[in-house]
């Protein structure tokens, strides 16, 4: 009689996967940065944007650049 082994070799498919889930969770960090300097930027005043010398408009490319340089 014939077996077939199906399964993978032991300990071969967790350190094949982990460069990929450690690229996810970085992309993960970065895109949660990105949202919460954003936000933060976003719920300042217009007031409070002026003395930054930040336009409303410049948010979204503030927020990139502090995160994604």
């Amino acid at each position: 009689m014939t077996q077939i082994n199906t399964t993978a070799p032991r300990g071969f498919a967790i350190p094949a996967l982990a460069p990929l889930f450690s690229e996810l969770r970085a992309r993960f960090e970065r895109s949660r940065r990105y949202r919460e300097t954003f936000d933060e930027l976003n719920r300042l005043s217009d007031r409070e944007l002026t003395d930054l010398n930040i336009s409303r408009a410049d948010i979204h490319r503030i927020a990139h650049e502090a995160v994604y340089g």
